[in-house]
């Protein structure tokens, strides 16, 4: 079984694989998954202990894990799962990062500048749907990248993401208080409730339609992938967006580990 993580600034998704897998697509071979948050303090004997208690419920044992491959924005995070891996599974992990064998060329000025997950992302969308492709991950910050037809990596845009936009807004707004985003009755809000969930819901829909459609008007007509979080309840607003895969980030790690066993 592959272990694959993936550290985002806020939640840490950890998936289960069975190796290899038999079938195809973003949850092929993906027999369990886990949601955590992201506590840069935590150990490698805390996050071991948390893992066990996962592995536990879901009836799977150390024993089972053969590999670990980890995709991290938070370096702190990285060193504490890379001590865990060695020690509780005896396994090197795979980091993916500079240096790591993907096959796909990163066209940015420094391709060392571009976030794991953004590669892992990009690796995931090109298996699943080919070039060219958009793909637009609702994290932290919301990422939109860029893979050409002939599978490179070209770039892309990073702007702050739903839940941390509406969190500095509280902070600055004495009036306004937290609010759980879902989507409200109308676009119109009849409360300052509804107003903040439809500008945030929508607002954030078309923002993320209007960068894709400026992606497109350089790369010509592009396949347009949601990820992340919050893609589930932001996709169905867009008019862009045309799959939602909430693994697409595993999905890709686990191509990347398999290409460098």
């Amino acid at each position: 079984m592959l272990l694959a993580i993936d550290v985002g600034n806020t939640h840490t998704v950890i998936g289960l694989y069975e190796q290899p897998s038999k079938a195809e697509g973003a949850s092929a071979g993906l027999v369990e998954h886990w949601r955590i948050a992201t506590v840069a303090d935590r150990t490698e004997d805390e996050l071991a202990v948390m893992l066990q208690g996962f592995l536990d419920f879901a009836d799977w044992d150390w024993d089972d894990v053969s590999g670990v491959a980890i995709s991290s924005g938070v370096p702190r995070v990285t060193t504490s799962l890379r001590a865990m891996s060695e020690r509780y599974f005896s396994l090197a992990p795979l980091v993916l990062g500079p240096g790591v064998k993907t096959g796909m060329p990163v066209l940015y000025d420094n391709p060392k500048e571009v976030g794991a997950d953004r590669i892992a992302n990009a690796m995931g969308a090109y298996d699943l749907y080919g070039g060219p492709t958009i793909v637009i991950d609702f994290g932290t910050g919301t990422t939109l990248d860029a893979i050409s037809a002939a599978g490179e990596y070209l770039g892309g845009a990073i702007s702050p993401g739903v839940e941390i936009s509406l969190d500095a807004l509280f902070d600055r707004a004495a009036a306004l208080r937290a609010i759980e985003l879902v989507e409200p009755r109308s676009v119109i809000g009849k409360s300052t409730m509804e107003s903040l969930q439809s500008g945030a819901l929508y607002g954030y829909a078309g923002q993320v339609d209007a960068l894709a459609r400026r992606f497109q008007a350089e790369m010509g007509d592009c396949s347009v992938v949601g990820t992340g979080g919050l893609a589930p309840l932001i996709a169905p607003h867009s008019e862009e967006i045309q799959h939602v895969e909430p693994w697409l980030t595993l999905h890709g790690l686990r191509i990347v580990y398999e290409q460098n066993r």
